[in-house]
């Protein structure tokens, strides 16, 4: 096992390159502050070495660029709308806009990071792609760039969140995909992606894991962020144009492993004036023994090959998270929001299942967009932060809630 090894990241004489010395970004041995690293099996080192050494030159190779940008526009349909919630804001009594990445191609953020991730393993000359998935929204967007280039795609998904994701499963198999069931401990996303962790250790030499989150050994988080930051770096330009300055006084986005969050944040880590707000899950309450709220119930440990804060049990025995929302019920969060949160540059605010759900529904009957259940989260956080009116409010619509309608159904209250 090498466990946290040194790692001297590539350099890359290229001014487009974003070179940060601050205290939020990822060093040279992969970590944010106390978090991160690489802690994997020897079999695997190969392939992690292998994208250590190569991620950052080719994400920020020209033809890389040229066609990661292309596909974005064309394909992927970016930049995605920031629009001004009238309705929402005047209820909330501020500004609230909506980075809307519900309207990409496959219904949330996940293809960005999808689309990137398969343009760099068709330059690492990978043939096969894996790949996990909670809500499904990412084995979505596996399954679609895989299509897109003729790949092979392996998708691995709880059991239990098969059941409650139908129209996703069968979406992936539509697009090709085999969607293979994690049948061990609560069914869910961390048992899916235990699932990948093993089959790209019996086949590393042919296959690229594209994991789906800011989570994993290095350089997975670091590399994850980067293509989802293209978030943020459109909210900068949308709030220039529509407000007259770059910055607003809070972003806000819920937290499962993180990567929309990352996403959203990224280019608003060095900017002390803006808040940033992380919503994870608190299930049914997060003294209630059915929670994923890692931030209040979590502690230093090593998960799916990094370490980070996760839900454990005294002799370090991974405790089963729940949600009623299926891509965040994860024990962990992704080394860098571990960072933020140690460092108190992001507030985290845990959001219950009901509260979640009024804030979904009030969404629809406000502004008429049913957002996904993760989303929803976000949004219920905002009555938490006692909002002045000239604050400017941007949350992240991860998601749309196409896929949560028989959960919508089931709960009601509309």
């Amino acid at each position: 096992m090498r466990r946290g090894q040194q790692m001297n990241q590539t350099h890359i004489p290229m001014s487009t390159v974003p070179t940060h010395s601050t205290p939020f970004a990822v060093n040279e041995r992969g970590y944010y502050g106390q978090f991160g690293g690489s802690f994997i099996p020897e079999m695997l080192y190969p392939n992690v070495e292998e994208l250590r050494q190569n991620y950052l030159e080719i994400l920020y190779s020209p033809d890389f660029q040229e066609q990661y940008r292309q596909l974005l526009r064309d394909y992927v349909g970016r930049p995605t709308p920031l629009y001004l919630a009238s309705r929402l804001s005047e209820a909330l009594g501020a500004h609230i806009y909506l980075k809307r990445e519900d309207l990409c191609h496959t219904g949330a953020h996940k293809v960005n990071n999808t689309v990137g991730q398969i343009l760099l393993a068709q330059r690492l000359n990978k043939k096969k792609i894996i790949a996990e998935t909670g809500a499904g929204q990412h084995g979505v967007a596996t399954a679609t760039v895989c299509a897109l280039m003729g790949l092979e795609c392996i998708v691995y998904m709880g059991a239990h969140d098969m059941e409650r994701q139908k129209p996703n499963v069968e979406r992936m198999k539509i697009l090709g995909a085999e969607v293979r069931p994690a049948t061990s401990g609560s069914q869910t996303l961390k048992d899916a992606t235990n699932e990948a962790m093993r089959h790209w250790i019996n086949n590393p030499q042919d296959t690229h894991y594209i994991i789906g989150s800011v989570v994993g050994p290095h350089p997975y988080p670091d590399m994850v962020a980067r293509l989802q930051a293209i978030i943020s770096e459109e909210i900068r330009l949308q709030l220039l144009e529509k407000t007259g300055s770059e910055l607003p006084t809070h972003v806000v986005a819920c937290v499962g492993g993180g990567s929309n969050a990352a996403g959203a944040f990224y280019h608003y880590l060095d900017e002390p004036s803006v808040k940033l707000v992380a919503v994870e899950a608190a299930g049914k309450g997060v003294s209630s023994g059915q929670s994923a709220a890692t931030t209040a119930l979590g502690k230093p440990g090593v998960l799916h090959g990094s370490q980070t804060l996760l839900m454990q049990t005294d002799d370090g025995q991974v405790v089963e998270p729940y949600s009623i929302s299926a891509g965040l019920d994860y024990p962990g969060i992704g080394p860098l929001h571990a960072h933020l949160y140690a460092s108190k540059r992001a507030q985290f605010i845990p959001v219950t299942d009901e509260a979640a759900m009024k804030a979904g529904i009030h969404l629809a009957k406000t502004e008429g967009i049913i957002p996904a259940i993760e989303s929803a989260h976000a949004l219920a956080a905002l009555s938490e932060l006692k909002l002045q009116p000239q604050d400017v409010v941007v949350v992240n619509l991860s998601g749309r809630g196409d896929k949560d309608l028989e959960t919508y159904i089931r709960w009601g209250g509309y």
